[in-house]
């Protein structure tokens, strides 16, 4: 029986011990652990470090109105009303993270630097020098029984995006954007004349979807003449306006990179502003006594579409992603406040 007892408590022994033996390995070793797996991520997406809460709300911005007087809002009150007034709030909701972001990095590279036409303020309310702005009650009275429901999309987009800025090698870019491009957007250097490396053209999906996208600009021909030689008394514009054009010269997006009329070399962006065209990128077609212009798009085409954000949206596409769409080679990180920013 003693016999019979001691071998039944060895072979519990052994039965306990055997397991622990065989997991824990040699001497001092600690258990092996089933590897992780490992992998890259595409290129078309970037690692986002999540920025403190309220970051943006710890920020004041000193916006200049158009009577003069100068506000200060927290940097999320502000984007609130940029963004309702740059983009409509009947877009994707990436759309408009894509949009808020934009605007943030915009803003951010706006302040701690004085600008002669605001000195100031950080930004002004004029889109031709800053951003678009509106009252957030002139906003809900343009959108009427929506108002509740766009206010809340459009905060949540400031919100979903906080603290996040779109960077170059570090720093933040100049995150221009325009309302619509036709079919691609068109590289920096073309429009301004520098060379911006994440300012490069880009496939742009927007289309027929776009209202007005297609739009005609037609002109007397004794109006289109008054007003071209007030600018260029130098250019001759006798006989009928077949005779005042030569051939355009177009740029990467097919848009009109410069046109000679009546001998005087112009660029597209300059009659563009000239006659109050949509865009740049146009065809002109002459009358006996008128001069037309069938115009494509709406704005400069340079760095981010926004209509073509829209379209990516519906495609699937986050807001990092649109953004990493339109401005090349760049990363999506924390904001650093400026130093002057700490009114």
């Amino acid at each position: 029986m003693k016999q019979t007892a001691a071998a039944a408590w060895a072979l519990l022994l052994l039965l306990f011990l055997l397991p622990l033996l065989l997991i824990r390995g040699p001497e001092g070793a600690e258990p092996e652990e089933t590897p992780i797996p490992t992998g890259t991520l595409p290129l078309d997406r970037t690692v986002v470090t999540t920025p403190p809460a309220g970051a943006d709300s710890a920020v004041s911005v000193r916006v200049a109105l158009g009577d003069g007087e100068v506000l200060t809002l927290p940097l999320d009150k502000y984007l609130w009303r940029v963004v309702a007034a740059e983009m409509p709030a009947s877009f994707e909701p990436e759309a408009l993270k894509a949009q808020a972001a934009a605007a943030r990095t915009y803003t951010l590279s706006k302040m701690g630097r004085q600008v002669e036409a605001h000195p100031e303020a950080d930004v002004c309310t004029d889109f031709s020098c800053c951003q678009a702005y509106i009252d957030p009650a002139a906003a809900a009275a343009g959108w009427g029984d929506r108002a509740a429901e766009y206010e809340a999309k459009i905060a949540a987009a400031v919100a979903a995006t906080g603290g996040k800025v779109i960077l170059y090698e570090g720093s933040p870019i100049q995150a221009v954007f325009h309302s619509s491009s036709a079919g691609r957007t068109v590289d920096a250097v073309e429009v301004w004349g520098n060379a911006v490396p994440y300012l490069a053209g880009v496939e742009s999906p927007e289309g027929e979807e776009v209202p007005n996208w297609h739009s005609t600009a037609r002109f007397p021909a004794e109006e289109f003449k008054a007003l071209f030689l007030a600018e260029y008394p130098q250019a001759a514009l006798e006989g009928e306006p077949a005779g005042w054009f030569a051939a355009p010269a177009y740029n990467s997006a097919g848009g009109v990179a410069s046109l000679a009329i009546g001998g005087v070399e112009v660029s597209g962006g300059a009659l563009r502003s000239l006659l109050g065209l949509r865009s740049a990128h146009f065809t002109v077609e002459t009358g006996p006594d008128s001069v037309a212009f069938s115009v494509t798009g709406y704005g400069h085409s340079v760095g981010m579409s926004q209509y073509g954000a829209n379209a990516l949206a519906r495609q699937g596409k986050s807001w990092e992603e649109i953004l990493c769409w339109y401005y090349t080679g760049v990363t999506i990180g924390p904001m650093e406040i400026p130093q002057a920013a700490g009114h």
